[in-house]
């Protein structure tokens, strides 16, 4: 992918978005062709980490033995030894927690406690630590680096959809950071599909209140009716289709009706004679 052409696709994001009273974020949607998404090897399930953050406040919570709590508690956001589980088996708590931060680190020495108290909370938000981005601590493990190289990673995921979307930067990300995020995001999944590119159907970018733009289009992406506007269009359409089916059957209705009248009429004047 051209830097050129992502630098041009980021001025027209820029210029062509309403400024608001919140900073906004800087999105990626990349859509996908050519996959089957019932097959393992045709779905995307990755993490890349960005030589730059995503303006984004990212929390980290480790799941630890008291001998590493110390060490826990001066890198991430809340730290919880393995004694204070037994407050999780309350599905209410469990549920909050895992809803409250964005990654989980534990020690490996307990994982199979983490896993049989958090798993089913942790694992379809995916968010179970996972040893691909070192979230599953050793002896040797650097938590400070850890939790820094963390708030620089997203995970890429295609869902019940050939789309993957994730957060780049912000409206205040310089271009240059913003085109190597762009990049560490196509490359890593270019290199994860069966035929590479060939998969690739287009790459967009937006703020969150702006419009989308492809990367090399001329012209902003139209944006296909959402929420109440899309179930109105559905809704209108599928009431219109109903009143033309309900005309046609009650023509249908009255032909017949008329057919079996002038059916009937000869029979009665036969009867009379």
């Amino acid at each position: 992918m051209d830097k050129a052409l992502i630098a041009a696709t980021l001025k027209k994001v820029r210029d062509n978005s309403p400024k608001k009273n919140f900073k906004q974020s800087l999105d990626l949607i990349m859509n996908l062709k050519g996959l089957d998404l019932k097959k393992p090897e045709h779905q995307v399930n990755i993490f890349v980490t960005f030589q730059y953050g995503t303006g984004k406040n990212v929390s980290v919570c480790a799941l630890v033995e008291p001998d590493l709590a110390s060490k826990a508690k001066e890198a991430c956001d809340e730290t919880i030894t393995i004694d204070q589980f037994e407050r999780f088996k309350s599905k209410a708590e469990a549920k909050k927690l895992a809803n409250k931060y964005d990654f989980f680190i534990a020690q490996s020495s307990i994982m199979p406690k983490v896993a049989t108290t958090f798993g089913r909370y942790l694992g379809p938000r995916g968010k179970m630590p996972n040893p691909k981005i070192g979230s599953v601590l050793t002896p040797a493990s650097n938590i400070k680096q850890l939790c820094d190289q963390l708030k620089r990673t997203v995970l890429l995921v295609t869902k019940n959809e050939p789309t993957i979307k994730c957060r780049i930067g912000n409206e205040d990300t310089k271009d240059d950071e913003a085109i190597d995020n762009i990049l560490a995001v196509y490359n890593s999944v270019a290199q994860k599909l069966p035929n590479d590119k060939q998969n690739i159907k287009s790459v967009m970018l937006k703020l969150t209140m702006g419009h989308s733009f492809a990367i090399g289009a001329e012209e902003e992406v139209e944006v296909k009716p959402q929420g109440r506007e899309k179930a109105k269009a559905k809704e209108k359409g599928v009431l219109k289709e109903e009143k033309a089916k309900a005309a046609e059957t009650s023509l249908k209705e009255a032909h017949e009706t008329n057919e079996k009248r002038q059916e009937i009429k000869p029979k009665s004047r036969k009867r009379g004679k």
